[in-house]
């Protein structure tokens, strides 16, 4: 009765109430080979310790204790222990979208501040906090930018993360929204100049670029901008790994910036929640998606935060809405202005100084082994760069598991083109003890007879 509250009585009374003869006539306009007539194939039920004791012991089968070079969207950093323990008290954790200004001070002030800290990083104007991740933020912010522009074409580097591209096709699949990519340079791994100056028309809407790359390339933001605003397209910049704004001058060239804030103290947790956010210009704020808060003062002239320029379909006429986008990603945004809060200006420096150390010492040993090299050299980089190696990455990934250390990620799944390269990430939470392994074991490729 817990989790099934209503008894037979009460099914029996509603199914009389809406003319229905059993629970099989109510799902007579099913056809029947889509009906399941057969229980379902499930354990018996458990008591609830017996419940705990399974979920403990599938708890013991994750690998915890393996280094990982793996990014590619994801980063793993040192989370401050004072994330957890703000993001649980309830007034937090169990707060909805806060509507009533005058009980949801606090969330309304924590994503203000996150707002702001977003948009002194990127370089914008002003910034929100209601996209879901990377991903959707980037496909939202082209289709802000065909509003803005009145243009229904884009163009998008092919250095933009695979899955990104894979969110903006679903996207623009039912919308008869064209979109092109936009190759890349062999020898920088950075957006193909010409070709992209050559494929910009005056009816593509916007670029889209994201910086750092999915090679780990810092693209040439200030160049890729006078090519799109010669054509009257707007610069959209994509940035996965957050943590590169400690070091990496911003876009400031940009007309709208989507950006992964998960870096900054979100925890992988097997594949989310992220935080997802988009920055623009002023001139762009009516046609930004998702929620704002902003800043104002009550009627005895205190400080105050509400919610303004809500431009989804709940608050406003549907035809009218910029986004069907409806969760406010609050209590991982609160995840980022903690830490932010805590690092501050200095300490975000800091942090990236050290990953770029780190990668930087993990790209010469890996690249210095026999029968490895690195590729991409011509551009600067950030805490990710690309390898390639004579033996089959397959090979090389089992002898490192064995060490429990996760190497990087097979390259040729999305660019077929890139035989044996592979994406490493060295972030802080790397040791030089793992690097100086990895090394070791790639240098012990099996000699041909």
């Amino acid at each position: 009765m817990r989790y099934l509250p209503k008894s037979p009585a009460e099914r029996e009374k509603m199914l009389a109430e809406i003319g229905a003869a059993s629970i099989d006539d109510l799902f007579a306009v099913i056809p029947a080979e889509n009906r399941l007539t057969r229980d379902l194939d499930i354990p018996r039920q458990q008591a609830e310790s017996e419940i705990i004791d399974y979920f403990r012991a599938a708890g013991r089968k994750n690998a915890t204790d393996y280094a990982s070079f793996l990014g590619a969207g994801c980063y793993r950093h040192y989370r401050p222990v004072i994330i957890d323990s703000l993001i649980q008290r309830g007034e937090f954790l169990t707060s909805y979208t806060p509507y009533q200004a005058e009980i949801s001070q606090g969330t309304l002030q924590a994503i203000f501040e996150f707002q702001t800290m977003v948009a002194e990083l990127t370089g914008m104007d002003v910034a929100n906090a209601s996209m879901y991740d990377g991903s959707t933020g980037a496909a939202e912010a082209v289709r802000m930018a065909m509003r803005i522009t009145g243009r229904e074409k884009s163009l998008v580097a092919a250095t933009v993360h695979p899955e990104y591209r894979e969110v903006m096709a679903t996207y623009a699949r039912h919308q008869e929204l064209g979109s092109t990519v936009v190759g890349y340079d062999a020898e920088t791994g950075r957006i193909d100049l010409a070709a992209l100056e050559s494929a910009i028309t005056d009816q593509t809407a916007a670029v889209l670029v994201q910086s750092p790359n999915f090679f780990g390339v810092i693209e040439d933001i200030p160049a890729i901008a006078a090519i799109a605003h010669a054509k009257g397209a707007l610069l959209i910049v994509s940035i996965a790994e957050a943590v590169s704004l400690g070091i990496v001058r911003p876009p400031v060239e940009a007309d709208i910036v989507s950006m992964e804030a998960q870096s900054f103290g979100v925890a992988l947790s097997y594949g989310g929640p992220f935080c997802g956010v988009i920055a623009a210009k002023e001139q762009y704020l009516r046609q930004m998606p998702g929620r704002l808060v902003g800043q104002t003062v009550d009627s005895s002239g205190y400080r105050g935060f509400v919610l303004t320029l809500s431009t989804r379909e709940q608050h406003i006429r549907r035809e009218k809405a910029t986004s069907n986008i409806c969760t406010n990603q609050a209590l991982v945004a609160l995840m980022a202005t903690i830490f932010l809060s805590v690092y501050g200006k200095e300490g975000i420096r800091e942090l990236a100084e050290h990953n770029l150390a780190k990668a930087s010492y993990a790209a010469q040993a890996l690249s210095s082994q026999p029968g490895a090299r690195l590729r991409f050299t011509g551009a600067p980089r950030f805490n990710e760069f690309v390898l390639q190696t004579e033996e089959l990455p397959a090979a090389w990934s089992q002898r490192l598991m064995g060490e429990k250390i996760v190497g990087g990620i097979d390259l040729s799944r999305w660019y077929p083109e890139l035989r044996n390269c592979t994406l490493w990430c060295a972030t802080e939470v790397i040791t030089r003890a793992n690097i100086d392994t990895a090394a070791k074991v790639i240098s012990a490729a099996p000699v041909e007879a």
